[in-house]
C-alpha cells in the first residue's frame, strides 16, 4: 500500500468531514461522510460506462424487457466481465450533479435510486436519505457533493485492499470520536495479516489451483479479514476458487463489507446482516452450514445481555445439537460463545470422513482463564482440549488496537491438526514482537512488522519447544534479550481436579460466665424472648416474658456445669449438658442445642475430633481448603463410560479423555471412581505429611480447565541493589533539600 497516498487521501476525506461541523457534531460526521464515500466510490467505478449503461436502459426499456433480464443485460453493459449487479440508470453523476445546485437534494436522491438493487440496499442501511434534506437545509449538500467529486476512488487509483484501509481508518476515527466500546467493530490491518499467514500455515490444499474454499468471519465487520484473507491466498494462488461469506450486526459496518465485496463482484447475499449469536430478532444467517475457513475478532469484554434469552433457550433446548451445548461464559463477556459458534460451522474431521476446518479467533486474557472449574468458561476450555481442537495461542503485544491498549491473543483451533501437533498445544509470546509507532493512533502505540508476522508465523510453523528470539524488552533504550518463546505443552497440563480437602472439627467447651453472656449474640437464643404476635400487646408482653424467663433457666442450667471446668470432648459435654436439662426438666429444642454449642465452645487443635451420629469426624469448615490436582498423563477410561459414549446419542462426548460427559452439571460418580486413587495418592504426598486427618469430599470434585499463558513464560527480574536504591534515595533527597534551600532564601 502507498502510505503516502493513504494519508492524503484520508486527510482529505476527514477535511470534508469537518465541513459539516455545525448541523453534525463529530461523532455524527460518519452518518454523512461514510455513504458519501461509497456513492464517490461507485460513481467512479461505473463513470465511464455511463453512457453505454443508459442507453441498454432505454433500449430495454422500449422493448419491455422485465427486471430480472433487464438487470442482467444492464450489469453487462456497466462491465462485461460483472457477474454481480452493478449499475446506474439515472442521468446522474457526481459531476452532472453539481450543474444543477439548486436541484442537488432531489437530484441526489435520484440518483441513488437508479442504482441497481443490491447497491440500494446498502445505502438503505446507510439511511443516507435522512441525511440529504438535513444536508441541504444547512447549506452543506452542494459543498461535500462538490468536494468529493474531486477525490478520486476508481480502482485503478485506489485498489481494494487500500479501499479497504481508508475505510477502516474512518470507521476507527468515527469510534473514537463516539468513545465506542473496546475492541468493538476494528481490527489493525497487520493483526489480519498475522492471523492469516497463521491459519494457512501448513494448508497446502488451499495452495492447489483450481481449489475451492470457503471463508467466514461471523463479526466481519467492514470486512477487512475476508478481504486479506482472500487477497494472502490469492496472491500466491491466483486460480484458487474462494467463496467469502460473513455477518455483521452493525448497519453501517455491513453496508461497508458490502460495498466492497459488490465493487469486487462477490456475492453481497453471502454477507448477513443480523446478530450472530440471535437477539430475537434476527439470527444466524448462516445455520447449518460449515465452511473450511473461519477468522473472527468478536467484541471482547462486551455483555451478551440482548442474546441471553436466545442463547439459554439453545443451550437448553438442542445442547450439543446446538452450538452451545458445551456451556455459557459469565454475561460480561460472550468471547467464547462466537467461538462456540465457529467450532459449529466447522466441516467434518478427516477422521469422520470430511475435510475439517481451522479457526482464527483473537480474545482479550479473558477466555484464558476465567471462571472456576466447572464454571461454563472452565467446560468450554475442557471440551475444547480434550477434542484436540486447540492448536496454539499466540499472545499479542499490548496497545496494538485503536480503542484499547489491553494485551490480546490469537487462538488457533482446528479438527485437522497434523500427525506431529495432535494432543498438544503450542503457546508463543509475541508480546515483544513490536515496535514503537512513530505517532501514536489512540490508543494504538504498537505496530507489528511484516518481519516481525514472519518470524511469528515462522514459529508456529517449526512447531519447537523452546525456541527463543532475540526481542526488544526496552522500546526507549532498544536493549535487547533472547527470550524462549515457543512452548508446546501436552493437553492435559492445562487440566486439573479440583478437590475440597477437610479437616476434623476440633472443639472445647466451657460454661463459664463470658462463655454463656455470649448466647445473647446467637439469633435463635436471643429471639426466645421475641414474640410473634403483632396487634395485641398483652399476648405480646405475656410471650416475651415466657421467653425471658426460659433464657435465665437455661443459663442458670448451664451454670452448673461451670465447676467441671473446660470439656475437651464435646460428646462428655453433650451427655453432661443433656443430663442437667434432663434433670431440670427441660426439653431443649435443636436450633436451641445449636446456639448453645456456638456460644460456649472454642476451635481447639488440642481438643478430640467432634463427630457426627454415625461416629463420622465432622468438618470445620473454616480450615476448609481446596486444592488443583494436575491431570496424570494417562486415564484410563472405565469401559461403561467407553459404552455409554460409543452411542450414537452421545456422539458429542466420544472426545472425552475423563470419564464425564461435557457441559454443565454433569454427575461426576464416574470421574470421582477413575481418578480417586490419583486424588488419594496427591494427598499422601502433599497433604497429610503437613495436615494429618484430612479427607477429601469427593461429592465436590469438579474438572477444571485454564491455560495461565503468561505464566510459561515469565521472566524473573530481580530487585535492584540495597546499596543503588539507597544512592537513589541519597541523590532524591539531596535535590528536594536544594529546591527548598532556594525558597527559603
Amino acid at each position: 500500500m502507498n502510505v503516502q497516498q493513504h494519508r492524503q487521501l484520508t486527510d482529505s476525506i476527514w477535511d470534508i468531514a469537518n465541513r459539516l461541523r455545525g448541523p453534525y457534531r463529530p461523532p455524527q460526521y460518519r452518518l454523512v461522510m461514510l455513504p458519501i464515500v461509497v456513492l464517490r466510490r461507485f460513481d467512479c467505478v461505473l463513470e465511464a460506462t455511463k453512457g453505454a449503461v443508459l442507453a441498454k436502459h432505454e433500449e430495454l426499456q422500449a422493448k419491455g424487457v422485465d427486471d430480472k433480464t433487464a438487470a442482467k443485460l444492464l450489469t453487462k453493459a456497466a462491465d462485461p466481465k460483472r457477474s454481480q449487479p452493478l449499475y446506474n440508470t439515472s442521468p446522474y453523476t457526481f459531476e452532472k450533479l453539481l450543474g444543477d445546485s439548486e436541484n442537488i437534494a432531489p437530484n441526489l436522491v435520484a440518483y441513488i435510486n437508479g442504482f441497481s438493487e443490491t447497491a440500494r440496499a446498502i445505502f438503505e442501511k446507510f439511511k443516507f436519505s435522512d441525511q440529504i434534506e438535513k444536508l441541504d437545509s444547512s447549506n452543506r449538500l452542494f459543498k461535500i457533493v462538490q468536494e468529493m467529486s474531486e477525490v478520486d476512488l476508481h480502482p485503478d487509483t485506489v485498489d481494494n485492499l487500500q479501499m479497504g484501509y481508508l475505510f477502516e481508518h474512518l470507521v476507527m476515527k468515527f469510534n473514537e470520536q463516539a468513545n465506542e466500546e473496546a475492541g468493538d467493530h476494528f481490527t489493525p490491518r497487520e493483526v489480519i495479516k498475522l492471523m492469516a499467514n497463521l491459519i494457512y500455515t501448513d494448508e497446502e490444499d488451499v495452495f492447489k489451483p483450481g481449489i475451492f474454499r470457503t471463508i467466514y468471519d461471523p463479526t466481519c465487520g467492514t470486512g477487512g479479514m475476508l478481504s486479506e484473507s482472500e487477497k494472502h491466498i490469492l496472491d500466491q494462488n491466483s486460480a484458487a476458487n474462494l467463496a467469502l461469506y460473513g455477518q455483521e450486526y452493525n448497519d453501517e459496518s455491513w453496508a461497508i463489507c458490502a460495498s466492497d465485496m459488490l465493487i469486487k463482484d462477490e456475492e453481497t447475499d453471502n454477507i448477513f446482516l443480523g446478530d450472530t449469536l440471535g437477539d430475537g430478532k434476527t439470527y444466524d444467517g448462516f445455520e447449518g452450514e460449515q465452511f473450511h475457513y473461519l477468522m473472527a475478532n468478536p467484541p471482547f469484554g462486551v455483555e451478551w445481555k440482548d442474546q441471553k434469552t436466545v442463547v439459554e433457550q439453545e443451550a437448553k433446548t438442542l445442547g450439543f445439537d446446538g452450538r452451545f451445548g458445551a456451556g455459557l461464559p459469565a454475561i460480561n463477556d460472550g468471547s467464547l460463545l462466537f467461538l462456540q459458534h465457529m467450532i459449529s460451522k466447522m466441516h467434518a474431521s478427516p477422521d469422520d470422513g470430511g475435510e475439517g476446518s481451522k479457526i482464527a479467533i483473537v480474545f482479550n486474557g479473558s477466555p484464558l482463564f476465567s471462571g472456576d472449574a466447572g464454571s461454563g468458561p472452565s467446560n468450554i476450555r475442557r471440551w475444547i482440549i480434550e477434542n484436540d481442537w486447540l492448536d496454539a495461542i499466540i499472545a499479542l503485544p499490548d496497545q496494538l488496537f485503536y480503542n484499547t491498549g489491553i494485551y490480546t491473543y490469537v487462538w488457533l483451533v482446528t479438527n485437522r491438526k497434523a500427525d506431529h501437533r495432535k494432543g498438544q498445544i503450542q503457546l508463543i509470546d509475541g508480546t515483544l514482537f513490536c515496535q514503537r509507532m512513530a505517532k501514536s493512533l489512540n490508543n494504538k502505540r504498537h505496530e507489528i512488522t511484516e518481519k516481525q508476522i514472519s518470524d511469528l508465523t515462522k514459529l508456529y510453523g517449526e512447531f519447537k519447544d523452546g525456541a527463543k528470539a532475540e526481542v526488544v524488552v526496552d522500546k526507549k533504550t532498544k536493549e535487547t534479550e533472547v527470550r524462549t518463546v515457543s512452548r508446546i505443552f501436552k493437553n492435559h497440563e492445562f487440566g486439573f481436579l479440583k478437590v475440597v480437602v477437610e479437616r476434623p472439627l476440633r472443639m472445647n467447651f466451657e460454661a463459664s460466665p463470658d462463655r454463656i453472656a455470649k448466647l445473647d449474640d446467637q439469633s435463635a437464643f436471643a429471639n426466645l424472648a421475641v414474640s410473634k404476635k403483632r396487634k395485641d400487646p398483652a399476648t405480646i408482653a405475656k410471650e416475651e416474658a415466657e421467653g425471658k424467663a426460659l433464657q435465665d433457666t437455661l443459663k442458670a442450667l448451664l451454670g452448673t456445669l461451670a465447676p467441671k471446668g473446660r470439656y475437651m470432648d464435646r460428646e462428655t459435654f453433650e451427655a453432661d449438658f443433656s443430663a442437667a436439662a434432663k434433670q431440670a426438666g427441660q426439653k431443649i429444642a435443636a436450633p436451641i442445642k445449636k446456639a448453645i454449642f456456638a456460644a460456649l465452645g472454642e476451635r481447639d487443635q488440642k481438643a478430640e475430633i467432634c463427630t457426627d451420629a454415625r461416629g463420622n469426624p465432622e468438618a470445620d469448615s473454616e480450615l476448609r481448603d481446596t486444592e488443583n490436582i494436575p491431570l496424570p498423563a494417562d486415564i484410563t477410561l472405565p469401559q461403561d463410560f467407553i459404552d455409554q459414549i460409543s452411542k450414537d446419542e452421545n456422539a458429542a462426548h466420544k472426545g472425552a479423555v475423563l470419564p464425564m460427559f461435557f457441559g454443565p452439571d454433569k454427575p461426576n460418580d464416574l470421574l470421582v471412581k477413575t481418578m480417586r486413587p490419583t486424588i488419594e495418592a496427591y494427598l499422601d504426598y502433599e497433604v497429610r505429611p503437613h495436615v494429618g486427618q484430612a479427607w477429601v469430599d469427593y461429592t465436590k470434585t469438579k474438572v477444571g480447565y485454564e491455560i495461565p499463558i503468561n505464566r510459561h513464560f515469565y521472566v524473573y527480574k530481580p530487585p535492584r541493589a540495597l546499596g543503588k536504591i539507597e544512592s537513589d534515595i541519597s541523590k532524591l533527597e539531596d535535590s528536594i533539600a536544594a529546591q527548598l534551600k532556594g525558597l527559603v532564601e
